[in-house]
C-alpha cells in the first residue's frame, strides 16, 4: 500500500513536471484562454508547494491530499514531471462524469488512478525542448498521445492544451493544461 501510494505521488509529481516539459508545444492561445500566475519564487518550492502556492491549483491540491499523495509528491529525492490541470478543469471533468467532487474524492482508488495519470513516468524531469510527439507512459502505466500538434490526447480521445510549462520546482517541473486526462 505504501509502495502503491508513492507511486501515485510520484505520477502526480510526475505529471505535473510533464506539464512544464510540453511549454514549447504550446498552441497560440485564444484571448479567451486565461493562463494561471506563476511566481518566480516557484524554482524554491517542491511540485506541492509550487501548486499551493496558486489559487488555481486548489481542487489538484485538495484532490492529492485526499488521496495521500502530498507526502510522495514532496519528496526532495525524486524528480516529478506533472501535468497540472487548472480549477475549471476540474469543474469541466466533474460535469462531464456527472460525478461531485465530494463523490470523486470518496473514490480513493479512482482519483489515485487519475492522479496517476497526470503524472509522466521517468527518473528525470520532462521540460518542453524535451517533448516529440507520441505516445507517453504515464505513473499510472497508463499511456498518454502527444500529438504533432502538441496537444495532449488521453486514452478516450479526449484531448488537452498545455497552457504553461517548464514551471520549476525543487523536486521535478509542473506544465499547466486546460483538461483533467481521464485513462480508460
Amino acid at each position: 500500500m505504501k509502495m502503491t501510494k508513492l507511486a501515485t505521488i510520484g505520477a502526480l509529481a510526475i505529471s505535473l513536471a510533464g506539464l512544464s516539459a510540453c511549454n514549447n508545444m504550446m498552441p497560440a492561445k485564444s484571448a479567451a484562454m486565461k493562463t494561471p500566475m506563476i511566481k518566480p519564487a516557484m524554482a524554491n518550492m517542491n511540485v506541492v508547494q509550487v501548486a499551493q502556492s496558486n489559487a488555481d491549483f486548489s481542487i489538484l491540491v485538495e484532490a492529492v491530499q485526499a488521496a495521500g499523495l502530498a507526502g510522495a509528491l514532496s519528496n526532495p529525492d525524486t524528480n516529478f514531471t506533472i501535468l497540472a490541470p487548472t480549477n475549471a478543469a476540474f469543474a469541466q471533468a466533474l460535469a462531464e462524469t456527472g460525478m461531485t467532487k465530494a463523490q470523486l474524492f470518496a473514490n480513493k482508488p479512482l482519483l489515485t488512478k487519475i492522479l496517476s495519470y497526470h503524472v509522466i513516468n521517468g527518473s528525470a524531469p520532462v521540460y518542453k525542448k524535451d517533448v516529440m510527439p507520441g505516445n507517453v507512459t504515464m505513473l499510472s502505466n497508463d499511456t498518454l498521445m502527444i500529438t504533432p500538434q502538441g496537444t495532449l490526447m488521453d486514452e478516450n480521445g479526449r484531448t488537452a492544451n498545455i497552457l504553461k510549462t517548464d514551471i520549476m520546482a525543487t523536486n521535478g517541473v509542473v506544465h499547466v493544461i486546460d483538461k483533467v486526462l481521464l485513462p480508460k
